[in-house]
């Protein structure tokens, strides 16, 4: 690996405009090219082949690392303006990803396109020294909202939208899914076998992002975090290694559930599938008058004990068109149905009701409902934090969320909402030693918050931002006065500048980087991939 190093730097001392890949190609590299590929030496004469090498530092070689990539997987590579370039950018869910411009994106059709297009980037950032246009991103369903988090500005975005693989083991007790899937490619097709995995809540919501960042479902009072329920990964690590990745491998298996995309690229999912069938679900609209009563149920459910496991609440506080309602969203997923449960008649009591949909149907139809709150093509944003259950506290988050929209409020298209989601024991201790989310019964019961807008000019990007971290910032504070902070960070809310990795604890972050260091000894995927929370 010196030898790589020295022969970049000199590339570089040498021509400082442009970084030119060393004609000897004799190179010490962790591992031979995966099979099926040309040899090194005749991939990186295509790459030198281009303008300006490997990776350059002017406008005038822009796309030669993508022209190793065109060389290695043919037309799986697109370049801007082509169909397959512009299908990608379209395909993400914030605007804020759909104008990212990548110099290339690559389109693999099976683990072994994968493997090559991660040999051939390791490879380029190894002998780059890891330069900006060589780095690169990973999109499964394309649903993180933030900049630069699966869509890589000026390097290359790797798209698994072609993984949707949905099968189902003989024994229907294994459903194998793809990364590129979204929830509501799958569940149909569960629905249908009257099966059912632990999931996204909303359809769009891409599968390998959802998963690898912990993943909170309908089911989780039964099952916990939906990546307790994930018993092997088919992972391609740096320089297109594929490994499966199970309790026969622990410390890579643990970094797993809830490390993101720190270690690799996962090209399916194997999870644990059970039967099921319709249960009662929907939506209820209420008028801000209702609030004392909604804080007061909220308390006796999530506090409940023991805690009702067949509930799942999204308790939300929604801003739009000049005023506040509350939206609440319950399933209860017991089989066969059982309609106005018990444990949500505190809520179903109260009126007046402004919409009502609560009624008897499938998974697939409950999470179409929620995505048509938040459609694709509007700039985005998520901020959140944990805190202990506290009726107080969650009034005062409230009240923050409000004052922290005035200076907002006006901006064009805007959406505003507050949700408060139950995290107790129930779940959070499902599985707390073979993941990585730090979480155990020790936190007793808590609250997952996410405050979320919805907007339509670039324009205000800057004051809405800052009024999610002053509601963060007066949030956290009312939870520190309460004496109910939680370090907890759920990674599929955060927000550029949280730290949901050292929310997993001190123990659990150090273990992530020494597997890190054990299976990416290069440090590829930490200083190649820097969409996401990096460890």
């Amino acid at each position: 690996m010196k030898l790589l190093q020295l022969q970049a730097s000199l590339a570089l001392a040498v021509l400082p405009f442009v970084l030119t890949l060393p004609q000897n190609i004799d190179l010490p590299l962790p591992s031979s090219p995966p099979p099926g590929l040309p040899p090194l030496a005749e991939i990186l004469a295509k790459a030198r082949g281009a303008p300006g090498g490997a990776c350059v530092r002017s406008m005038s070689g822009r796309l030669s690392r993508c022209a190793a990539l065109s060389f290695v997987l043919g037309p799986k590579v697109g370049f801007p303006l082509s169909v397959n370039y512009i299908g990608t950018s379209a395909s993400f869910w914030s605007q804020q990803e759909q104008t990212v411009t990548p110099n290339c994106v690559v389109q693999p059709l099976s683990t072994r396109d994968v493997s090559a297009a991660i040999y051939v980037l390791s490879v380029v950032n190894n002998l780059t020294s890891f330069c900006n246009e060589c780095k690169f991103a990973i999109k499964g369903g394309g649903h993180t909202p933030q900049r630069g988090a699966a869509n890589q500005p000026g390097g290359v975005t790797i798209d698994l939208g072609a993984f949707k693989q949905v099968k189902v083991s003989p024994d229907r007790k294994i459903t194998s899914i793809g990364p590129g899937s979204r929830w509501g490619d799958i569940y149909p097709r569960l629905d249908a076998q009257n099966l059912a995995i632990p999931g996204g809540r909303v359809a769009p919501v891409g599968v390998g992002g959802l998963v690898t960042g912990g993943g909170v479902s309908f089911f989780s009072g039964r099952f916990g975090f939906v990546c307790d329920n994930v018993v092997n990964y088919e992972l391609v690590l740096p320089y297109g290694k594929v490994i499966n990745v199970n309790a026969s491998t622990p410390d890579l298996f643990k970094a797993l559930k809830g490390g993101s995309n720190n270690f690799g690229v996962v090209t399916r999912f194997d999870m644990k599938s059970f039967d099921s069938g319709k249960f009662w679900g929907g939506f209820v609209v209420y008028p801000l008058s209702t609030m004392p009563q909604h804080v007061s149920a909220f308390v006796g459910l999530a506090g409940a004990q023991p805690y009702d496991p067949f509930a799942a609440l999204i308790h939300s506080y929604g801003y739009t068109a000049g005023s506040w309602s509350i939206a609440n969203n319950y399933e209860y997923t017991k089989v066969p149905a059982q309609p106005y449960p018990p444990t949500f008649k505190p809520f179903t009591d109260i009126q007046p009701q402004f919409l009502n949909t609560m009624r008897v149907s499938n998974l697939t139809d409950f999470t179409v409902e929620i995505a048509a709150t938040s459609p694709p093509g509007r700039r985005q944003l998520f901020i959140t934090l944990t805190h202990g259950l506290s009726g107080p506290l969650i009034t005062q988050i409230f009240k923050a969320a409000d004052a922290a929209l005035q200076p907002i409020k006006l901006a064009l298209g805007l959406v505003y909402s507050l949700s408060y989601q139950p995290l107790p024991t129930e779940i959070t201790t499902k599985a707390s030693n073979t993941n990585s989310l730090g979480l155990d019964a020790s936190d007793g019961n808590l609250v997952l918050t996410l405050l979320g807008a919805q907007w339509t000019l670039a324009t205000d990007d800057a004051a809405i931002t800052a009024a999610a971290n002053k509601w963060l910032a007066a949030a956290k504070a009312a939870a520190a006065k309460a004496g109910l902070v939680n370090e907890f960070v759920y990674l599929n809310y955060a927000a550029p500048g949280q730290d949901p990795i050292s929310g997993y604890g001190a123990a659990n972050k150090a273990n992530l980087r020494s597997v890190s260091q054990k299976y990416d000894p290069d440090q590829i995927f930490q200083k190649a991939v820097p969409g996401a929370f990096k460890l």
